[in-house]
């Protein structure tokens, strides 16, 4: 195993987890306002009928009872995902990309049956995915439409974008692709890919799979290099408007793109991982002290425009 020496990787700009979690989110990130981001159910009754669009919610599962009944829950057609409101880091999230109403195809085509889904929506009641492992709710959602001209750099799963706002300040933006070592999910923990993304224009810069850097991808072999997200500048002015609606000032935005919807917000994170330095090769201190030292107040649009002149890396 090999360590980095905590002075080089300070001297890069590196922010490690205890200056994360000391300076940025117990400074700027009031907890009372946590809950809006760690239930998914929250964070998307703030949002929905604002201008910050998010997934369409088709039901919740509240308790045993609607377990029960499920089946009444589900779309006739079309794919959805079952997902807990409390869940982190991806767990206990199942999507199903081909609906049967007896038979329902995940993306890798294993197929499941109603009781399966019974069975998932009950572990998810149970608490065995959410924070702390208390009682939770069930979220159904519309399945994500994501572009297929961008399926070749993904394995099974839709891509997102994860955002660090820092202020209202878009500092830092990674795309994660699903593999077949993260089962599809776009966990960079359970082996996807992450993609480094230039904040002013969308384009990638590097990528890595568990820490290491990469030129491809794993299963498509598709040129990472070649990567470059459409709409960015819609994408990242969603991401700023969500400090607005939180009021936390270090956050983490999770976004996708609809092929009909545009930019999507998936969740808000107020304890944002760290590994997204790996995938842009730099380090996040250097930018975050350069937004403390605004004074000016900016709106959203603003914000964005000042990020992509400042932060820009191509």
């Amino acid at each position: 195993m090999i360590f980095a020496n905590p002075f080089a990787l300070s001297r890069q700009g590196i922010l490690g987890m205890n200056e994360r979690n000391i300076r940025y989110i117990s400074r700027y990130n009031q907890r009372i306002h946590f809950p809006l981001v760690d239930d998914k159910l929250q964070t998307k009754r703030i949002l929905m009928n604002s201008d910050i669009h998010v997934p369409e919610l088709l039901a919740t599962v509240t308790q045993q009872s609607d377990v029960v009944k499920l089946s009444q829950y589900l779309p006739d057609t079309g794919g959805f995902v079952i997902k807990p409101a409390k869940g982190s880091g991806g767990k206990g999230i199942l999507i199903v990309q081909h609906n049967h109403q007896t038979q329902f195809i995940k993306p890798s085509g294993m197929q499941l049956d109603l009781t399966a889904l019974q069975h998932h929506c009950s572990n998810i009641l149970a608490g065995l995915y959410s924070l702390g492992g208390k009682p939770d709710v069930a979220i159904i959602e519309r399945i994500i439409n994501f572009d297929q001209q961008y399926s070749a750099y993904s394995y099974e799963g839709v891509p997102d974008i994860r955002v660090i706002i820092f202020k209202g300040y878009p500092v830092m933006a990674m795309m994660r692709l699903s593999t077949k070592a993260s089962d599809g999910k776009a966990n960079l923990h359970q082996g996807a890919v992450g993609v480094g993304l230039d904040i002013a224009t969308g384009q990638a810069l590097r990528a890595v799979q568990f820490g290491k850097p990469l030129f491809h991808h794993p299963d498509t072999g598709q040129t990472l290099s070649d990567l470059k997200v459409p709409d960015w500048k819609s994408l990242l002015l969603l991401a700023a408007k969500c400090y607005e609606k939180t009021n936390l000032g270090y956050l983490g935005a999770d976004l996708v793109l609809d092929v009909e919807l545009g930019p999507l917000l998936l969740e808000l994170n107020a304890r944002p991982g760290l590994s997204i330095q790996i995938a842009n090769g730099c380090g996040l201190k250097p930018r975050l002290k350069i937004i403390e030292k605004q004074s000016e107040i900016r709106d959203a649009q603003k914000r964005v425009n000042f990020s992509s002149q400042y932060f820009a890396q191509n």
